[in-house]
């Protein structure tokens, strides 16, 4: 599949820790919305199998907690968020309020395969207390672990500019 150019095309500063960091809360609390629908039409799809009264006892017995087939949605559904709008528009909707995007260094949406390796391992960035993003402050392009594997990069879009 041919890469497509992302819009405005330029060169453009990379973005700094606060300004991700502050995109990266407002898709948390679209994320964390995400979880609770993905959550309720799980646990509802339960009950219609199982009976409310069988879900019940499973829940007074602790047999649902920690159950596999939810992680893995919860996980393939917030994978399923960030690759559609990282590989078609480059932004997230917290990246969008904060004028940032992610993109190869040419410019084009990054692939299904970079958005993969960014997603897990910003996930390790995470396990590891953080230091995947602290890196940025060290990285002369301010890079994170997850712009460097993903061989991508984030950037900052001047003001007043807005896709078309």
């Amino acid at each position: 599949m041919p890469k497509h150019h992302l819009r405005p095309q330029g060169e453009f500063p990379s973005a700094g820790l606060i300004r991700r960091f502050a995109a990266m809360f407002y898709d948390f609390l679209l994320c964390a919305a995400m979880i609770l629908v993905v959550g309720f039409a799980y646990q509802a799809m339960r009950i219609m199998i199982h009976g409310e009264e069988r879900m019940r006892q499973l829940a007074d017995a602790g047999a649902l907690d920690g159950d596999p087939v939810l992680a893995t949605l919860v996980f393939f559904s917030l994978f399923a968020f960030f690759a559609k709008f990282w590989t078609h528009t480059g932004q997230t909707l917290g990246m969008q309020v904060w004028g940032i995007r992610v993109q190869n260094k040419d410019g084009t949406a990054i692939s299904l395969w970079q958005a993969t390796l960014r997603f897990v391992v910003a996930i390790g960035s995470w396990l590891c207390l953080g230091l995947g993003f602290l890196w940025s402050l060290w990285d002369k392009e301010k890079r994170t672990w997850h712009d460097l594997y993903s061989e991508s990069q984030v950037v900052q879009l001047p003001k007043g500019i807005h896709k078309k």
